[in-house]
């Protein structure tokens, strides 16, 4: 049979499948069995499953289950609603102080735990009511808070970089520390952009009258709050930048230390522990299928020609490489509205990878814009995960249509940072350069 043909059969099939509700890992495993024994012979599957066994074994996986259960662990420490208190008394004389200080709890919580999540859901609980008790603007008091969460998953250490690590043969440490200063840029611009909108207007997020502010003693007693999450931040990433450990082993000692800070602020019980390790058990078995499912769907693409034949049409294409660039970051960011980062990544980077290779662009640099393209993905409708994470808090009097036009500004910044990331690469590349050897 015709490899285009193919080609388009697989693509069907696939969306077919994952649009009909049947979970991704099981959709790419189902294609890849049946695709081997129509196009292959049944002892292909052999080969699937020998394949398939070998690249689960990679050390890169290794550190997923520790920065997981990191982050539920931190998830249930309360250290979330210490560093707002923190924020909230030294931002609330600004205007649009509180959503500030919404984005900066958001920026310290994606350096911890590495998830979208964690900080949309509880800066929804603690953060929002406080807004709206203030005056804020509905859509700013929204907006802030999917997109803050966003930044988890760009900001190190994170799952969905670690995944891109592995399908692009980079250094997971080297590109855990290019999300660095792209994380700090999406969030600057995040409060450059809030507080901009409330200098003009001040109706949008009045500042907490003096009377209620805290005082300078208040202010500096509720630094205690953000002591510990900000020194295993520093410990964690400090280990990975100087080389001291693997980020496999940063990851152990950052679940250690996670258990530590939990202890300390009295939230570690055996109920938030079994809650936490529950977790941690679930989300590492649906990444590790998604893994199964992702090789298994690479070997039918190896098998039949179609990684080949995608790429040579795109090489065929003449002209600039960017603009075979600008294509590959087009399918991304339409995937991106409509499916989870990790399935785009388990089934493009195999395709793209070798096209960048072959195109001569940095493989640091592009796996960075590619990390970033999905995550912007998460904040874009139809099928915005962050924005899901808040309409699930079921605050009333909020409609998913209150949620897209609250996020749709975010999203602009985010795809701005995006560009001066492509158009300055340095933005992603200087901080793993100077990385100790």
């Amino acid at each position: 049979m015709n490899v285009g043909l193919i080609t388009l059969i697989i693509s069907t099939v696939l969306m077919i499948l994952i649009f009909t509700g049947v979970p991704v890992a099981f959709s790419l495993m189902l294609i890849a069995v049946a695709g081997v024994l129509i196009w292959g012979n049944p002892n292909m599957l052999v080969s699937l499953a020998s394949v398939t066994y070998i690249q689960t074994l990679k050390d890169y996986y290794i550190a997923i289950p520790m920065f997981i259960f990191m982050a539920a662990i931190l998830q249930v420490s309360g250290l979330g609603t210490a560093l707002y208190d923190m924020f909230y008394k030294w931002c609330a004389g600004l205007r649009g102080g509180l959503a500030i200080s919404t984005i900066g709890v958001s920026t310290i919580m994606a350096a911890m735990t590495g998830s979208s999540s964690t900080a949309t859901v509880t800066m929804g609980m603690i953060a929002y009511p406080e807004m709206m008790k203030r005056g804020y603007d509905k859509d700013l008091a929204i907006g802030c808070i999917p997109a803050g969460g966003c930044l988890g998953p760009l900001i190190p250490p994170s799952i969905a970089m670690i995944l891109v690590a592995a399908l692009s043969y980079l250094s997971i440490g080297k590109l855990f520390i290019s999300g660095v200063f792209p994380g700090l840029l999406c969030s600057a611009l995040f409060i450059l952009y809030v507080g901009i909108r409330c200098y003009i207007d001040p109706k949008l997020g009045p500042a907490i009258p003096k009377a209620e502010r805290a005082t300078w003693k208040e202010k500096f007693v509720s630094l205690r709050g953000a002591i510990l999450p900000i020194l295993l931040i520093f410990i964690v990433l400090g280990l990975i930048y100087t080389g001291v450990s693997t980020p496999s082993e940063a990851g152990g000692l950052g679940a250690f230390g996670a258990l530590i800070c939990a202890m300390i602020n009295r939230q570690l019980t055996w109920k938030s522990l079994k809650e936490a390790m529950q977790t941690a058990l679930k989300l590492n078995a649906m990444i590790l299928w998604m893994v199964v499912g992702g090789v298994c769907f690479s070997s039918l693409l190896v098998v039949t020609g179609v990684d080949r034949f995608i790429g040579e049409i795109m090489l065929g294409m003449g002209g600039n490489r960017w603009l075979i660039f600008a294509l590959m970051m087009f399918i991304v960011f339409l995937l991106g509205m409509f499916i989870d980062p990790t399935p785009i990544t388990l089934i493009c980077l195999p395709i793209f990878v070798p096209i960048v290779m072959q195109l001569g662009f940095d493989m640091l640099w592009f796996g960075l814009v590619f990390t970033f393209n999905l995550i912007i993905g998460f904040l874009t409708p139809p099928f915005g995960v962050a924005m899901f994470y808040f309409k699930g808090l079921g605050i009333p009097g909020i409609t998913m249509q209150d949620i897209y036009r609250a996020c749709l500004p975010y999203c602009g910044l985010m795809i701005l940072g995006w560009f001066l990331c492509v158009i300055f690469p340095p933005i992603a590349t200087w901080l793993p350069s100077m990385m100790i050897k």
